[in-house]
């Protein structure tokens, strides 16, 4: 159900240019009402500062393998996603927008493997940025314009803020906290419950037989809240699938397992 992008690109992103105030002098950027890139997503990453947000709209889990990361839930089925419509017009006035969505589509890029300098790139096949006669120019005088040094903070807070939820799962696993989630659905008719696996999530009862150091630890360090923000939001799993069945985005009725 629930999977890390593994292609070599980040998700949403089909190629990376760095912006250039030569390459790019001309560039402009232009407000979208729809995010195609949407409509066919059913999990994004989150941060740990967007859980007490998301944990409002989404369920909250961890994807499998050696580095988890925590997914916000669009739809419970791959390719499913019952906030985004078909052409990836937002269906809801109450909703919060992960940031992984809104940083698109930039994003902050080491441009050699050998150096630390993160470089501010672009997706060149976004519709949202090229040489426009309207929009925001990226670029005065030969020097980034308001906006472009507004998204370039807009990035480096974004990655401070993985840096921090990178350090958060690292905590998790040495305390052995996740396990490999599973929820199962029986819809009223239904000959066969849905059951969804292919996610990990924090092992309750585990955390409730924690005691002295390591009950300190997760308390000073304030990643308690954040587990209750996660544990909290696997109820809203019902409401997406109920989503899923209300928008007629259900895969036929029989035992479903999704895998990563």
């Amino acid at each position: 159900m629930a999977s890390a992008p593994q292609q070599s690109l980040p998700l949403f992103y089909n190629d990376i240019l760095p912006l250039s105030s030569q390459q790019h002098a001309d560039f402009k950027i232009r407000a979208a009402d729809k995010a195609p890139f949407l409509a066919k997503t059913h999990a994004v990453p989150v941060t740990v500062e967007e859980f007490p947000l998301v944990q409002r709209f989404m369920p909250i889990v961890f994807s499998q393998g050696e580095e988890p990361v925590p997914l916000a839930l669009m739809g419970l089925n791959e390719g499913i996603n019952t906030f985004f419509d078909e052409d990836g017009t937002l269906n809801e006035q109450n909703f919060y927008v992960p940031a992984y969505i809104r940083r698109y589509p930039y994003l902050l890029a080491r441009l050699r493997p050998d150096s630390d300098e993160l470089s501010l790139c672009f997706d060149p096949s976004s519709e949202t940025i090229g040489a426009f006669e309207d929009g925001q120019p990226l670029f005065e005088n030969g020097e980034p314009s308001e906006v472009t040094k507004g998204i370039l903070q807009f990035n480096e807070q974004f990655e401070q803020a993985g840096a921090r939820t990178a350090q958060f799962m690292a905590e998790l696993k040495e305390l052995g906290l996740l396990i490999d989630g599973e929820v199962t659905i029986q819809p009223d008719g239904a000959a066969q419950p849905f059951v969804y696996r292919g996610f990990m999530m924090i092992d309750e009862a585990k955390l409730n037989e924690m005691r002295g150091d390591q009950l300190r630890k997760i308390v000073q360090n304030g990643m308690l809240p954040l587990i209750y923000a996660h544990l909290f939001s696997l109820g809203l799993m019902r409401d997406i699938f109920g989503r899923q069945v209300r928008q007629g985005k259900m895969p036929e009725p029989q035992l479903v397992q999704p895998t990563a």
